[in-house]
């Protein structure tokens, strides 16, 4: 699967900017660059040392495209493992697509997404759990996240996942000898240490696995659905939660007919806000289909906001129909953590305020629209999130391929332990632990396809 030929590619966003990088790399990347260079002080390119930077002009013929800056980096000692070279030219489009040209005209190839990731991975500069953390980085954009992919990209998984294997494939060696011997009926294989290893092997994969649930949210954001009756601030709420006028705010019950989404970054984690509409007993169509996408926002929500009208608590029946929702709320969504807010909180005295409390436990008043109590409700949605892995600097899992494959090679460890405490025989045993081995060869690249390396790098940017 790996070319020799040479790839070209904008490494920056496609655009106008102050400066692009156009990157090259290939056995050929430093002779074709040093083609269409010009060094002020008359250098090659070829005879330079790696890793230095170079002023010059990039010359079409007679035509000078622009003055660049050329970075030399010579292989194995650069990104991809190969002779590569940065050119830093000014960011005009024109520029950039010219300089690009000229390059595919001298023989380089349009880079594939993510191609140069993949040269690294083949070279050896990255396992397949580290390239896949480039392509994370990259899409990261809050703190949790970047820790996260930073985290794995410096080999922080990878490193847990090599050491178990290799400790499991040096036991899988003396299993198989013993396989070789089967005659004389010996064991190679100190049954006690390999009872024990499994047993640490099959804690890191369960704490691993159970990670998931926390790197998945923190990676794709953590879904909020804001419900309650029409009328109630939910689009209040959500404009003071992002501070913009981001939902329209009406007096007019049932103004929100459809959901609206935004996300918001607290303390470091992502979390995706949903406006719903109003739930309430209606005739109008489309206002009760809006309420019908409420039900499913709340069953793909992680975290379920009650807001309801505190001012309005006193009126005939209002107490009792919101307890009633409450109840159906946490009746249907049991495992959902529901955080009940009253609004309007500004027009009540201590006195209704305290009674108001009495009624409905953990209740938390607030005042979307005068600011009040709001960043005490960012902090209580924060502390939903387990934050103490990320805090430890504890392995954490965000991709699904890596939770599959653990969650297949605890099936085999399992498997292999249940063998060695009922005395199955090594053939069989081997089998588990070649199976086991396999899984976690699927999360480093050890073991590969070329499907699957098309499934993980087709996801990535071109230029990286």
């Amino acid at each position: 699967m790996l070319n020799n030929d040479s790839i070209v590619a904008l490494a920056t966003p496609s655009g106008a900017g102050a400066i692009a990088i156009i990157r090259i790399s290939g056995e050929e990347a430093i002779s074709i660059g040093n083609a269409v260079f010009q060094s002020i002080k008359g250098k090659d390119l070829t005879k330079q040392k790696s890793h230095t930077l170079h002023l010059g002009h990039i010359v079409d013929q007679n035509k000078t495209l622009d003055e660049v800056l050329v970075s030399i980096f010579k292989g194995p000692n650069s990104y991809t493992g190969e002779n590569t070279i940065e050119i830093s030219c000014h960011g005009s489009t024109y520029i950039q697509q010219q300089i690009i040209q000229l390059l595919l005209r001298k023989g380089c190839r349009m880079a594939d997404p993510g191609e140069f990731t993949l040269r690294a991975f083949l070279n050896g500069k990255l396992d397949l759990s580290q390239a896949e953390a480039v392509a994370d980085l990259i899409s990261s954009d809050n703190e949790a996240s970047h820790q996260i992919a930073m985290q794995q990209m410096r080999g922080g998984f990878s490193n847990e996942i090599a050491k178990l294997r290799e400790e499991l494939l040096n036991f899988a060696s003396l299993i198989e000898l013993e396989l070789d011997f089967a005659e004389e009926d010996v064991e190679f294989a100190d049954r006690s240490q390999f009872h024990e290893l499994l047993n640490r092997i099959e804690l890191v994969l369960k704490r691993l696995i159970d990670s998931f649930a926390v790197g998945n949210v923190i990676k794709n954001g953590i879904p909020v659905a804001i419900v309650g009756e029409p009328n109630v601030g939910k689009s209040t709420l959500l404009n003071a939660l992002l501070n913009e006028e981001r939902a329209i705010v009406s007096h007019i019950a049932g103004t929100t007919r459809d959901t609206i989404e935004d996300e918001l970054v607290i303390g470091g984690i992502g979390f995706r806000f949903i406006d719903t509409a109003g739930i309430r007993e209606t005739e109008d169509h489309v206002e009760s289909i809006g309420i019908r996408k409420t039900f499913e926002k709340i069953e793909q929500a992680q975290v379920v906001i009650y807001l309801l009208d505190s001012s309005l608590q006193s009126a005939d029946g209002s107490l009792q129909m919101n307890q009633i929702e409450i109840e159906k709320i946490k009746n249907q969504f049991p495992l959902k953590p529901l955080l009940v807010v009253g609004n309007k909180s500004d027009l009540l005295s201590e006195k209704e305020a305290g009674n108001l409390k009495s009624e409905i436990s953990n209740l938390n008043l607030i005042s979307a629209k005068q600011n009040i109590g709001v960043d005490q409700l960012k902090n209580q949605l924060l502390s939903f999130v387990n934050t103490g892995a990320l805090r430890n600097n504890e392995t954490i899992i965000t991709n699904t391929r890596h939770y599959d494959s653990l969650l297949k090679a605890l099936d085999e460890i399992q498997k292999v332990k249940f063998g060695l405490e009922t005395n199955l025989s090594s053939d069989l045993m081997a089998l588990d632990i070649r199976e086991a081995l396999y899984h976690f060869g699927l999360i480093t690249g050890q073991v590969t396809n070329d499907e699957l390396l098309g499934n993980i790098f087709a996801n990535f940017c071109i230029g990286k």
